[in-house]
């Protein structure tokens, strides 16, 4: 994941100055010296850190610091804030038109997933902001990107206008404005042609549709996998077209971030959106401030919430909390959990939104965090009914026949049983301390949390 050793060197930094009684200027520019070159190693532009650091100098040093707060705990909160500023102040929302059709490009070049990052935001637009979108093919110098963006829509049920590879791309948009009106659409997204390169033919077409259709919103999609490259085509794009936003993907990779750091201090292009997989949820509106608390190790609860009011069964997640609070957790309770977890995505993506959980998700095998959880379905879902409300039933005879019937072995069998008490133990304590009363949906996460994670986990990690 992006930002993985900015954290942990940022991280480093502050427990330097941690501790320390007032902020002198030898224990700041040591913390300094640790930040800057953090900054320098994600790549991030020269000039970009070095008035990054100025400006955290000039703040931090003679500040007052409260008694109820330390050094640390005030830098920390100094160089957040200028984080954000670096990332945006605000969020920058797509440029609705109060009335008629809304018109979105998305430019790029070729291998920065700008048609599936069409789809993905028109996903977005769709489910959680209530339009009515409409997607256009008008990357006729690629076939493949026209099949490709009617396969998307069909997948979130998004009509895809497209006339072939034998109409130009002007009189493809120009058709499909009218279309557009026809039936009723409030947005339309435009996916046009990349090149490998950015060439004055690839430039002529991106402005004749320009010209054509108004765009309310230029938006290009920028690999963050590509570093401080990122910032020479955003400006190239951006002098020639004024792109109003960038779509940037591929931020789950390996990537060091620093290009994102750079790019709107140095072309002032606010950060719309970021694509954090290849599933087609995998992509949401840019928030500077979450962005900056996961830089700093701080999590990111805000954004793991509404996943999971978006993503669970908040329904049978309340029904489960209810009799996990009066005493009543069976092992179709945990199921419930474990179908919970899944739906929220990889165990390593939650646990970096969880605050201080973030260097402990880097030791997770994903993979064998993946089958430890269908092994633990499949013995759940080998238990006849009667089993499952009442695990004391479980002989010798019975273990050995769930575990033939989920392909486990009977250890395998008595290691949930095991983790089910354990459970089920925390679960009254829980109980006790909070009167009966247990946040819906989050609670039971919180609760898993506390059993060094998710179930399945030992202190040495996954089993």
């Amino acid at each position: 994941m992006a930002f993985e050793s900015l954290s942990e060197r940022m991280s480093k930094a502050f427990r330097n100055i941690t501790g320390k009684g007032k902020l002198t200027e030898k224990n700041m520019n040591d913390m300094l010296r640790e930040v800057r070159m953090s900054l320098l190693e994600a790549d991030v532009n020269y000039r970009v850190v070095k008035d990054f650091i100025e400006r955290v100098k000039e703040k931090s040093l003679g500040t007052e610091v409260m008694s109820s707060i330390n050094p640390g705990q005030l830098v920390v909160k100094i160089v957040h804030d200028e984080i954000v500023d670096l990332l945006g102040t605000k969020d920058a929302p797509l440029n609705y038109r109060t009335s008629g059709i809304t018109t979105i490009m998305m430019v790029g070049l070729q291998g920065t997933g700008k048609t599936t990052a069409a789809a993905k935001i028109a996903n977005v637009i769709k489910k959680k902001q209530n339009r009515k979108p409409l997607l256009v093919a008008c990357d006729i110098i690629r076939p493949a990107a026209i099949e490709q963006l009617v396969t998307l829509g069909k997948a979130i049920d998004v009509e895809v206008f497209t006339l072939g590879v034998e109409t130009s791309a002007l009189e493809t948009a120009r058709q499909a404005m009218d279309y557009a009106k026809e039936n009723h659409y409030d947005t339309v997204i435009f996916d046009t042609a990349g090149r490998l390169h950015i060439d004055e033919e690839l430039m002529q077409e991106l402005s004749d549709i320009q010209a054509m259709i108004h765009p309310d919103d230029i938006l290009l999609t920028v690999d963050a996998m590509t570093g401080q490259d990122i910032v020479n085509v955003a400006q190239s794009f951006h002098e020639q077209l004024g792109v109003t936003g960038l779509v940037l993907t591929k931020l789950d990779g390996d990537s060091r971030g620093g290009g994102i750091l750079s790019v709107r201090t140095i072309t002032q292009v606010p950060v719309k959106f970021v694509g954090l997989g290849e599933k087609i949820d995998d992509l949401d509106v840019f928030h500077p401030d979450r962005m900056a608390d996961r830089i700093l190790g701080m999590g990111d609860i805000v954004t793991l919430v509404e996943q999971a009011q978006e993503k669970m069964d908040m329904e049978e997640g309340a029904k489960s909390a209810k009799r996990m609070m009066n005493g009543q957790f069976t092992l179709d309770d945990m199921l419930v959990q474990f179908g919970q977890l899944k739906r929220m995505g990889s165990l390593g993506g939650i646990m970096k939104m969880l605050p201080g959980f973030s260097q402990m998700s880097q030791q997770i095998d994903e993979e064998k965090a993946e089958n430890t959880m269908k092994m633990r379905e499949a013995i759940i879902l080998s238990m006849t009914k009667e089993e499952r409300l009442n695990p004391s039933l479980l002989k010798a005879s019975r273990k050995n026949r769930i575990a033939k019937g989920s392909g486990t072995k009977v250890q395998d069998v008595n290691r949930l049983l095991s983790e089910f008490e354990k459970m089920k133990q925390m679960m009254r304590q829980m109980s006790k301390m909070s009167g009966g009363k247990m946040p819906m949906g989050m609670g039971n996460m919180k609760g898993m949390g506390k059993m060094r994670g998710f179930p399945g986990m030992g202190k040495k990690g996954w089993r």
